[in-house]
């Protein structure tokens, strides 16, 4: 289909932040752009903002007329949409172009140069460090973010159509929609086994996602999968390694070994090794792609992060409140080990609320013990997303398995006075569901507070 021929866009789920990404970029190319979601955000309303109409309620007589052209109009949709929604079942129905959203992704990067970051960890994170680093060496690139970039207040960077930077979703195979030039995997730990089934059908299309590279192109792999790649990896053998960590004033100063030079006196501002990481393999694909050393160097340097990756919200001697998507975990190990380095002494209260009833099912006794290692837990209710209720599985049995004793199951009304009963020092809030709209909340009453 040649997106050129439809001149609006109708999204259904717009406030999604991958939907939300391509809802700014037809916007900027000049299209008519109107979507559906659910509840309103932050996200919706930014992009109200601009004009763009959004509507909450699933009723096809509240979309404007210039959206029901089935000649002009292409309507996007996420896999979170329920089969019986009004709206995606009228246009079924009436002869709509109808797209997922990694298809009409695959569509705008298919003839430009793409580079992609997969993995079931580090994504977002990665690829808006790439996307900035690109951005600062001049490069004329369009980037789509899982997250708002703290540099640029957005998901999109749009700064020509030459090259592209894109998150490789794999949820839903979505990514394998894409033909990169340029591809990297960060992990391919079992995730969305509702998806997938098990963890062996998840490696299989990381596997058909690394033969979605383009003749001539280029896979980077995190040392130790079982992939063929260029290797990186932290203080190890990887073609690219970070060398000579040093903590100076917060800020990770290293090395970084290249198959052809070494950078030295790198600096990165974001805590965790987990955060090293992500970095190095954004600087070696940049490296890869053409971008000068000492240009990169600056770049990295001023890379701010992305909202509600590890974000901090309040940072004084007395006290630290950390906002972070993480919802697997993997990447609940993560923010401890970052929080542990940072702050040794100090003591710490996770707030999480679990994403899905299936991920929290699948991952009990492993959510149990990342949970564990923190101070105090609290716990909020399951998120459900796009799920029903599965017999059982509650926050509650979640609740019962982690060891540590300072726990508690807690709704959103008692969140705040629970927080002030608190004695941490240290206060985090972690979850891919709506927790996020909390955090504004809870930083106001901290703020008060101190």
């Amino acid at each position: 289909m040649d997106l050129k021929s439809k001149h609006s866009i109708y999204f259904i789920g717009i406030g999604g932040i991958g939907m939300s990404a391509l809802a700014r970029y037809f916007h900027a190319n000049n299209k008519h752009v109107a979507g559906y979601d659910k509840t309103p955000t932050t996200i919706t309303d930014a992009l109200s903002a601009l004009n763009i109409q959004i509507h909450f309620d699933d009723a096809v007589e509240k979309i404007d007329a210039k959206f029901l052209n089935p000649e002009s109009t292409l309507v996007v949709y996420t896999p979170a949409i329920p089969e019986n929604h009004t709206e995606l079942n009228y246009f079924k129905s009436h002869g709509f172009h109808i797209l997922k959203r990694s298809e009409v992704l695959g569509l705008i990067t298919e003839n430009t140069y793409c580079l992609a970051v997969a993995g079931t960890h580090g994504k977002t994170t990665t690829t808006s460090i790439l996307g900035h680093l690109m951005y600062e060496c001049g490069v004329e690139l369009t980037a789509f973010l899982g997250g708002i970039s703290e540099n640029y207040n957005s998901n999109l960077i749009l700064k020509g159509t030459e090259v592209s930077v894109v998150e490789a979703d794999e949820f839903d195979r979505s990514f394998l929609t894409l033909s990169p030039d340029l591809a990297c995997i960060t992990s391919m730990d079992a995730d969305h086994l509702d998806i997938y089934g098990d963890a062996s059908e998840l490696i299989h299309s990381f596997q058909d996602f690394s033969k979605r590279i383009k003749p001539n192109g280029k896979l980077f792999v995190k040392n130790g999968l079982p992939l063929n790649g260029i290797t990186y990896g932290i203080e190890d053998d990887s073609d690219y390694s970070i060398q000579n960590i040093k903590i100076k004033n917060g800020t990770y100063v290293f090395d970084v070994k290249t198959p052809k030079a070494v950078l030295e006196n790198l600096q990165f501002n974001l805590p965790g090794r987990h955060n090293l990481s992500n970095a190095l393999i954004a600087l070696a694909m940049a490296v890869e792609n053409g971008c000068p050393h000492q240009q990169l160097a600056k770049a990295l340097a001023s890379y701010k992060g992305v909202k509600r990756r590890f974000t901090y919200q309040i940072k004084t001697d007395n006290l630290v409140f950390i906002d972070d998507y993480a919802h697997h975990p993997e990447e609940i190990n993560a923010v401890h080990q970052a929080v542990r380095e940072m702050y040794p002494d100090k003591r710490t209260l996770a707030i999480f609320q679990p994403h899905l009833y299936t991920r929290t099912r699948d991952f009990i006794d492993e959510f149990a013990q990342s949970l564990s290692q923190f101070d105090e837990v609290v716990l909020l209710d399951i998120y459900p997303a796009r799920e029903e209720p599965i017999e059982g599985v509650t926050s509650k049995w979640l609740l019962g398995k982690i060891k540590n004793e300072n726990k508690q199951l807690v709704s959103k009304a008692n969140l705040l006075k629970t927080i002030h009963k608190s004695q941490a020092q240290i206060i985090l809030t972690m979850g891919a569901g709506d927790i996020g709209e909390e955090v504004k909340h809870i930083k106001k009453e901290l703020s008060i507070a101190s």
